[in-house]
């Protein structure tokens, strides 16, 4: 069993299917976005308080996990005009 597998779970009458914090309607993809935008852990488990510091790493587990699939990301760049 992987870390995240007991605490991340994804059902089509929840949020979609996307993947949440299980108990919870709190998404991976919104624990992702708060940590992007530079909050603390503390601050999330503040703001959900049905949020623990290991549910918040298994849903950065299960992140990377995601990513590691035969998948092509395209990134856009710039170019000089």
């Amino acid at each position: 069993m992987k870390a995240h597998e007991e605490f991340i779970v994804s059902n089509p009458n929840v949020m979609m299917g996307k993947p949440v914090i299980a108990g919870t309607r709190i998404t991976v993809e919104l624990i992702l976005e708060k940590l992007a935008a530079g909050e603390k852990i503390e601050q999330i488990t503040e703001a959900h308080p049905r949020l623990t510091p290991e549910s918040i790493q298994a849903a950065l587990s299960f992140a990377a996990e995601a990513l590691k699939a035969d998948v092509v990301y395209p990134i856009a760049t710039e170019t000089a005009a």
